[in-house]
């Protein structure tokens, strides 16, 4: 039993140990996944210039004339150490905005972020203004059922109505 409860005991401060040793190390393991971006993740923020309208991450022609050496260049500047977001504005800097395979949110292009939502406030307003509108043009109808007093029709003219119908029997 005493060997039982010291082999629980030593498993016990293992695992405590690694985990303490995990958490001393994981600000390293964190920084070093932020400042190492992978290729995939670069080159899904630039768009293939082929053609083909993909991202350079996506491009499916198999000899890309323009997705396969850039994939070779981020490689080649992740090497050096450089961030995802230097790359990217690198790129930039080389192609012009059209090598984003997503607009800023800067500028004109704050417009192509914002009109969808903007579209869609219109449309909901043009559409609840348009039911409004509607619904009070509509009249209003008696809850009950009307009764001669409270009828539309005047009471000879009533009257004359019965007389044409016991007329046509």
């Amino acid at each position: 039993m005493r060997a039982r409860a010291s082999w629980i005991t030593r498993r016990a401060v293992l695992t405590v140990s690694f985990f303490a040793a995990l958490l001393a190390l994981s600000p390293i393991l964190v920084s070093r996944a932020i400042t190492r971006p992978s290729v995939d993740e670069v080159a899904e923020g630039l768009t293939c210039q082929c053609g083909c309208g993909l991202t350079v991450a996506n491009c499916n022609h198999p000899q890309c004339e323009f997705s396969l050496p850039v994939r070779t260049q981020i490689e080649a500047m992740i090497a050096k150490g450089m961030s995802g977001r230097e790359i990217i504005v690198s790129f930039r800097t080389k192609y012009g905005e059209k090598i984003l395979s997503a607009p800023t949110t800067e500028g004109f292009n704050l417009l192509a972020w914002l009109m969808p939502f903007g579209a869609i406030l219109l449309g909901g307003g043009v559409i609840f203004a348009l039911f409004g509108h509607w619904r009070a043009r509509s009249t209003p109808r008696p809850a009950g059922p009307a009764t001669d007093a409270e009828g539309p029709f005047d009471p000879e003219l009533r009257q004359r109505l019965e007389a044409a119908l016991k007329k046509d029997r």
